[in-house]
């Protein structure tokens, strides 16, 4: 290499290394913690567009799969490049990764990659990844097969998720274990296919790998989905007799929500009736699954009993929720049961998104409750800063 060559090098360095730092803390000569680095990345990547500039926050903040934060940042930045079609961006970033960080060398890494590329719709680079286990001299283990199988159910590619469940466990050694079985699972279970389960608990039993709760509900949500109800019964005799496996929560609300969605939901509260009769607790998953149901049918009613009726039992909704019923009720026109769980929800310190606020402050105007609706427009913009000039037309219309 030229003294040149160095030096351009040498310089490139440099020069990357202080636009890396200061694109986090451009305003502060104290450098940040890894924590905080990463939070800060988060929030850049929030707002940022530009796929260049998104690969250079990612590589300031020197992220890790070691730590769940690090992760969400890694997610976050993909998904955004992914969204706006920027594939190369994704490729060349985390092939980047993988060459230029030593300490990223790792199934850890490798299998968090290969997750990422599937959830972009880039499946075949997620198998290249898995293959290029071998010229890195990193050990796979069922971790990197399961990796491999999220990532083709990721990409809604399930004729692929079958070949691999089928051929890479003989190919490359690896004993599937539990969380194999109920990934492919999942995948007959979202491709229509959900008779093809009993094949693989056969296989199961064979290999002396139980089933658990996730197999069913699994299974359960399966059968719904393609409208097999008398399949649920023989699903739900086969856990107990065969398994000796009583349904608990997690089934009864998996059963609820697909009722639910089905549009079934007079089904689905008399099955929360008849759980509860035989002594089981439902909680607030539950609750939302038919509220939201109800919603979906037009019966609003029913989902303010409900909501009305989780809140007596104990039971505290979530954000999702209330943004959900907020939602539907302005979809039905009732504006005043709207507002009064969106001054409940907003006590909370949660709010619905723009449109839906809009929806309510409108009325609040047209019905010349000028103060609610001030007093509503002055939390959303303490909450968000930036989005705060979107509401000054509203303000500016309404009586001084």
């Amino acid at each position: 290499m030229s003294i040149l060559s160095s030096l351009r090098r040498a310089f490139h360095h440099r020069h990357r290394h202080h636009f890396s730092t200061s694109i986090l803390s451009p305003d502060s000569a104290t450098p940040l913690s890894s924590k905080q680095k990463t939070r800060t990345a988060i929030s850049l990547l929030k707002s940022e567009k530009n796929p260049e500039r998104i690969l250079d926050i990612c590589r300031a903040a020197s992220l890790t799969p070691d730590l769940h934060l690090d992760r969400v940042a890694f997610s976050l930045a993909v998904s955004k490049l992914s969204s706006a079609n920027h594939f190369d961006f994704i490729r060349r970033f985390l092939d980047d990764l993988i060459k230029t960080r030593p300490d990223l060398r790792n199934e850890r890494f490798l299998s968090h990659a290969i997750v990422l590329f599937g959830q972009s719709t880039m499946l075949d680079h997620s198998i290249r990844t898995f293959l290029q286990f071998d010229d890195l001299g990193i050990p796979r283990s069922v971790k990197s097969l399961n990796s491999l199988l999220f990532a083709a159910i990721a990409a809604k590619n399930y004729k692929e998720a079958s070949r691999i469940y089928l051929e890479f466990p003989t190919i490359y050694s690896i004993e599937p274990n539990v969380d194999t079985y109920n990934l492919i699972i999942k995948s007959f279970c979202e491709s229509g296919s959900c008779v093809s389960v009993y094949s693989v608990l056969d296989e199961m039993d064979s290999k002396s790998v139980r089933p658990n709760a996730t197999t069913f509900s699994t299974f359960i949500a399966g059968c719904y989905k393609e409208e097999k109800f008398e399949e649920v019964g023989k699903v739900m005799k086969l856990m107990e007799e065969r398994y000796k496996m009583h349904p608990g929560l997690a089934t009864y609300n998996v059963r609820i929500q697909g009722l639910c969605k089905l549009k079934r939901s007079k089904e689905a509260k008399a099955l929360l009736e008849g759980m509860i009769c035989r002594g089981r607790k439902p909680n607030a998953v539950t609750y939302s699954h038919l509220i939201h149901g109800f919603c979906k049918e037009g019966d609003f009613e029913e989902a303010k009993n409900l909501f009305s009726g989780m809140k007596k039992r104990g039971y505290s909704p979530d954000g999702d929720c209330y943004f959900t019923l907020v939602h539907f009720l302005c979809e039905g026109g009732e504006f005043e049961s709207a507002f009064e769980v969106c001054k409940e929800c907003m006590a909370k310190g949660w709010i619905p998104n723009f449109t839906t606020m809009r929806k309510v402050v409108n009325w609040l105007v047209s019905v010349e409750k000028f103060d609610d609706a001030k007093e509503m427009i002055k939390q959303i913009k303490e909450k968000f800063a930036a989005n705060s000039d979107m509401w000054d037309e509203i303000l500016a219309a309404m009586p001084q």
